[in-house]
């Protein structure tokens, strides 16, 4: 079945970084769109970053700050995420759309602060 595994998150200081993983398993991986949303406490989730083959789409609060990369070989998407800052603090998810059902990864925590 289709799994979704992220990994990475923690307790970073602003201005630090950190790199989030995503293991995909179950599905043709290369074939689908890939995408890195956010939920912060009280707000909802919010597409944070995309990429589908080798285009990649940002939202506007990152690029610049954010890059998210995938290795077809090793089926995972990564989200590289520079000069944090504390409104960056959420649970970050792993999402695909495959035959138009939504899948998402547990979810892993970000915090951002001093």
């Amino acid at each position: 079945q289709v799994q979704l595994v992220e990994s990475g998150g923690g307790l970073v200081q602003p201005g630090g970084s950190l790199r989030l993983s995503c293991a995909a398993s179950g599905f043709s991986f290369s074939n689908y769109a890939m995408s890195w949303h956010r939920q912060a406490p009280g707000k909802r989730r919010e597409l944070v970053a995309s990429t589908i083959g080798r285009s990649t789409g940002y939202a506007d609060s990152v690029k610049g700050r954010f890059t998210i990369s995938r290795d077809n070989a090793k089926n995972t998407v990564d989200l590289q995420m520079n000069s944090l800052k504390p409104e960056d603090t959420a649970v970050y998810y792993c999402h695909a759309i495959l035959n138009m059902v939504d899948y998402w990864g547990q979810g892993t925590q970000v915090t951002v602060s001093s």
